[in-house]
This record gives C-alpha cells, sequence and structure tokens, in this order.
C-alpha cells in the first residue's frame, strides 16, 4: 500500500525533480553546508538554523497555511454558523443546504480574503517561528536532553511560536468571522474593516486574541508534537524500510499521513475554544467567559464532525506542501531523532 500511494506524491507542485535532495549519504564532493546535528552531508541550499533556512521555512508556513485554509472557506463558512445559530444551521448538509438557497454559490466564498491573509501571516509566524525556537530550545538543553525531552520541545517550541502567530491572525480571523456570521454586515474584507473600525476602534480586531491562543496554542501543540512524533513511529512500525532509503515521494507520503493523523486530535482539542472565538466574533460586549457559560459543555462542541473533516484535511495537506517546500529548496530535513551515541554509552546500550 505504501509503495502504491507514493507515486501520488510525485504530482505535487512542488516536486522539482533536478532539484530534490540527493539520498542520504551519497552527496557528492560539492555537498555543501551541514544539516542538523548528527545529520549526514547533502547537497543543501542553506546551513541548518541560518536565516535563510527561518526565512524559507516561513514562506512554506505563507504557503501551507494560506493556500490551505482559502481553499476550505466554504466547509469553515457553514462550521462557523452551525456555532453561532445552531437552530438554524443544524448540521453539516443542512448548513450547506440552507447557506445555498440564502446566498447562493458565491456565498460561500464569503471571507475568503481575510482568510488568505490572516492565515498567510499566521502560517509565517507558525512554522518560522517553530523552526526558530525549536533549535534555541534544543541549543539550550544539549544534544542529550533534546533527545530525551524531545515531546517536550516540541510543545514548548510550538506553543511559543504560535503565540506570535495569533497576534498576526487576531484582525482578519476577526473580520472573516463578521463577514461569515452576520446577514447584511459586509460582504468584502473591504468593507468589513473600516466598519469595524468606526464601531469598536482597534479592540474590534484584536478582542478574539485571548479567545485565540485558547483555541490555537493547544491546536498547534498537538499539530507539531503529534505529527513529530508520529513520524517517528512510522517509519519504526510501519515503513518498511529506514527513511533514508525513501524516495522523497515516499517520505512526503508519510508526510501526508502522519499530518492527517495529528490534525484529527488537533480539531478535538481546540474545537470547544474555536466554538467560543466564533460566538464573541459576532456579539458585541460579551467576553470569552460569557459566551462559554452559555454555550455550556453540548453548545461548544457543535460543529465538530465538520471541523475534524477540515482540520484533518488542512493539517495532512499544511505539513505535505510545507515539506515539499523544504524539497523544492533544498533545505536540510532532520531525519527522525536517535538516542545520541553519548546517551547510549550512559545506559549502558553500546559496547
Amino acid at each position: 500500500m505504501f509503495s502504491s500511494v507514493a507515486h501520488l506524491a510525485r504530482a505535487n507542485p512542488f516536486n522539482a525533480p533536478h532539484l530534490q535532495l540527493v539520498h542520504d549519504g551519497l552527496a557528492g564532493p560539492r555537498s555543501s553546508p551541514a544539516g542538523p546535528p548528527g545529520a549526514p552531508r547533502r547537497q543543501y541550499s542553506c546551513e541548518y538554523g541560518s536565516m535563510k533556512f527561518y526565512a524559507l521555512c516561513g514562506f512554506g508556513g505563507v504557503l501551507s497555511c494560506g493556500l490551505t485554509h482559502t481553499a476550505v472557506v466554504p466547509l469553515d463558512l457553514v462550521k462557523c454558523r452551525m456555532q453561532v445559530d445552531p437552530q438554524k444551521y443544524k448540521g453539516i448538509f443542512n448548513g450547506f443546504s440552507v447557506t445555498l438557497k440564502e446566498d447562493g454559490v458565491r456565498g460561500l466564498a464569503k471571507g475568503w480574503a481575510p482568510t488568505f491573509i490572516g492565515y498567510s501571516m499566521q502560517g509565517l509566524c507558525k512554522f518560522g517561528f517553530y523552526e526558530v525556537f525549536k533549535v534555541l530550545y534544543s541549543n539550550m538543553l544539549g544534544e542529550e536532553n533534546a533527545y530525551l525531552w524531545r515531546t517536550s520541545l516540541y510543545l514548548a517550541a510550538s506553543a511559543s511560536a504560535e503565540f506570535f502567530a495569533d497576534i498576526a491572525l487576531a484582525p482578519m480571523e476577526a473580520a472573516k468571522v463578521r463577514i461569515q456570521t452576520q446577514p447584511g454586515y459586509a460582504n468584502t474584507l473591504r468593507d468589513a474593516a473600516p466598519k469595524m473600525y468606526k464601531e469598536e476602534g482597534l479592540k474590534a480586531f484584536y478582542k478574539g486574541v485571548a479567545p485565540l491562543w485558547m483555541r490555537q496554542i493547544p491546536y498547534t501543540m498537538m499539530k507539531f508534537a503529534c505529527f513529530e512524533r508520529t513520524v517517528e513511529a512510522l517509519y519504526k512500525f510501519v515503513v518498511p524500510k529506514p527513511r533514508s532509503e525513501c524516495s522523497k515521494p515516499e517520505q512526503l507520503v508519510v508526510t501526508f499521513v502522519a499530518g492527517y493523523i495529528a490534525g484529527v486530535f488537533c480539531a478535538i482539542v481546540s474545537h470547544p475554544a474555536d466554538s467560543v472565538v466564533s460566538v464573541l466574533n459576532k456579539e458585541k460586549g460579551s467576553s470569552a467567559s460569557q459566551v462559554l457559560q452559555r454555550l455550556g459543555f453540548k453548545g461548544v462542541w457543535k460543529g465538530l464532525f465538520a471541523r475534524i473533516i477540515m482540520i484533518g484535511t488542512l493539517t495532512a495537506l499544511q505539513w505535505f506542501i510545507y515539506d515539499s517546500v523544504k524539497v523544492y529548496f533544498r533545505l536540510p530535513r532532520p531525519p527522525p531523532p536517535e538516542m545520541p551515541e553519548s546517551l547510549k554509552k550512559k545506559l549502558g546500550l553500546t559496547q
């Protein structure tokens, strides 16, 4: 099965054969700077942890988040309407039916502009800063502790990155929710932004940042930590050969599968806060605690099925695009972590 789907990865728009990395350990004498600690030398376009590396990782984040979130705007719109008006939008299929009846096909694209801008900025910070903080915290811990505490490392790096990413996302998220959930308020970002500023000032754009942190930080922690450990587990228990022997398309298939698994968990963990954000940005003068109390336990789980489909697919595609960008630009891509030799000696695992 693994080999039968690997060819699908070759069709992705970032698959440029003449730019693909050479197999692990097979780089010729023209190999450029060393990659991650412990990784074989390859034909990299830049050094691991360099400014160029972080900049291109950020660019990969822009593409992965901006494109994927914009692609699922119709599903996101229905999900938001289910959360803020569950009596009218009673389910995902009913929600699409009602929306099409009221707004037509064009209505399903409402909010695409703030979605694209907001999530592109979020992706830039999320993926770019994740790489920055992962390197920073790894250096602080040291090689042995970075391996032993790698899950905590992924959690800390992703939480730190998402803190800044949500500040970048908040204004566009607020505008998007207004456009999608308030009929007659505004149809475009150009109409919504001035109206929001006139009514509430800058507060209108940032009053949802705290609920965003509540939603996005747990989501991102799960997204990165679950993905990293799932990739490690897939290569250890599922893939029939070491990563160094897998082709780049085969590696991208593993990336997609691990991304989807991580996405399902992400959706479940972050859904209650997502419900609060949707209602909060629709209503004036409400606080997150008031909205949470009013929705109750059952109310915060409305639209979960739609969100699982959306976030599972989104997360898988985001990791696929992000890893493809790394391949295209020949960035260092660390292999699954292995126990350092020094630690093996301390634990008596080597002669």
